[in-house]
């Protein structure tokens, strides 16, 4: 599998004093998170802790209130795509593959930031052009013989089982090259086979020099699993340290057995955190969908493979929005009704 060159720990990813606001509510307050190459972090804490919010942040899915990150030692750009080609990542909390491509497709769009042949390239058809789509299909199964989804390369994604939609869905971040993946609660929903599987994989995935970063409420995976484990309540960072630290912090243990901290929100603000954040969501996704089409279209990439990869995104995002600001309706139809506690969604 082959990556970008890191020398082994080497400080990856760096976010210093992250806060994110929405209006006057702050879902993430000054939270500071570094990674190294090579190395798995996990981030957990309790459903409306910000986990979601705060890889938001770090993916340039929102822009940050307050604080900076930085990859490599550069400031990423505030795009989801961009941040995307610089080396970063992500799967996400809800599944969002293209259902109706095939599985080798999916990959295949994930490579399309890595794909530098132009318009004119893709016009005459001519052998570089030939040679970037030969070796992105060889990459792209490379990839799909590493998460065990080989013989599967031309199933529709839709009809996979649940956990190797779960494996394509980091096969497709993989076919990005990044130096750092972030993982969106890679094994909810899965039997403990399929968890162990998925522990397997993200152990193989570090072996290969690309830093981890997940968000998981599966304590034993994430504890068996991870280097440093970083806790957020309420958006604060908690504390941060190995398995045994962590697990042993009465305040940790505090939070999720769900006794209340000082001065903590009640219900009706928790809820009114999650709505601004869904309705965000879906805002910063229709911009980034047309921001990254006008950008293909500004720099003239006529490539058919990377012009469908642009165009599924985009109807992906569009779909996403929707989906998202009906999640916004009904998180703030749930704060007046003080329903928040009950709800399963962690922004």
């Amino acid at each position: 599998m082959t990556t970008q060159t890191i020398t082994r720990g080497e400080t990856v990813l760096d976010a210093r004093g992250v806060t994110m606001r929405f209006g006057g509510l702050t879902a993430v307050r000054n939270v500071d998170l570094t990674v190294g190459s090579g190395e798995i972090v996990g981030l957990i804490g309790p459903n409306g802790a910000g986990k979601t919010t705060f890889f938001n942040c770090l993916t340039g899915l929102y822009v940050p209130t307050e604080g900076e990150v930085r990859f490599k030692d550069q400031v990423l750009p505030p795009k989801s795509f961009k941040v995307t080609a610089a080396g970063i990542a992500r799967t996400f909390q809800n599944i969002r593959l293209f259902a109706n491509m095939s599985v080798l497709e999916n990959v295949l769009v994930g490579r399309h930031t890595r794909t530098k042949e132009g318009f004119w390239s893709a016009i005459l058809r001519g052998p570089g052009f030939h040679r970037a789509e030969k070796a992105s299909r060889e990459r792209a199964m490379e990839l799909l013989e590493f998460v065990g989804l080989a013989p599967k390369a031309e199933h529709l994604a839709r009809n996979l089982p649940y956990g190797e939609q779960r494996k394509l869905e980091i096969a497709r971040a993989l076919a990005s090259e990044p130096g750092l993946l972030l993982l969106d609660e890679p094994t909810a929903g899965m039997n403990p086979q399929e968890t162990r599987a998925t522990e397997e994989l993200v152990l193989a995935i570090r072996e290969k020099g690309v830093a981890v970063l997940v968000i998981e409420h599966d304590m034993r995976f994430i504890f068996n699993l991870c280097d440093r484990v970083a806790v957020l309540v309420q958006g604060e960072k908690l504390i941060e340290g190995d398995s045994a630290t962590v697990q042993s912090d009465e305040r940790v243990i505090a939070a999720y057995l769900g006794e209340p901290f000082e001065d903590a929100p009640g219900a009706e603000e928790v809820a009114e955190v999650e709505a601004a954040e869904a309705q965000a969501e879906a805002q910063a996704e229709a911009v980034e969908a047309q921001a990254e089409a006008a950008e293909g279209e500004g720099e003239g990439e006529g490539e058919e493979d990377q012009v469908e990869a642009t165009e599924a995104e985009a109807e992906a995002a569009e779909v996403r929005a929707t989906e998202a600001q009906a999640e916004a309706a009904e998180a703030q139809a749930e704060s007046t009704t003080d329903a928040a506690p009950g709800k399963e969604s962690d922004r």
